[in-house]
């Protein structure tokens, strides 16, 4: 699994900007797709926080629950591997 996350970080940005240079409208659909990730993302990480403060509970030991949540698995990890995309594709313009 280990093996497959961290293949997954490698090659999904090279994926995306080889996809993205070869359809114009795929940058703008990443562009859009990060922008609701990290609107849903953050939603989530906050109303989490909310409803711990407003029930007095532990914080460490319910917070983690969070992580259950698919939503936000799934756009954290689509936020990722948009930074790594953003990353690598700033890195190549500068070399061009």
């Amino acid at each position: 699994m280990k093996i497959l996350l961290i293949l997954g970080s490698i090659v999904i940005p090279i994926l995306m900007i080889v996809l993205q240079r070869k359809w114009k409208k795929l940058q703008t659909f990443y562009h859009f797709a990060a922008i609701l990730s990290a609107l849903i993302f953050g939603n989530i990480a906050a109303l989490a926080i909310l409803e711990i403060i407003k029930d007095h509970t532990v914080f460490m030991t319910n917070i983690h629950g969070v992580f259950l949540n698919p939503y936000f698995l799934f756009t954290g990890a689509y936020l990722g591997v948009y930074l790594l995309y953003t990353l690598v594709l700033k890195a190549l313009n500068n070399y061009n």
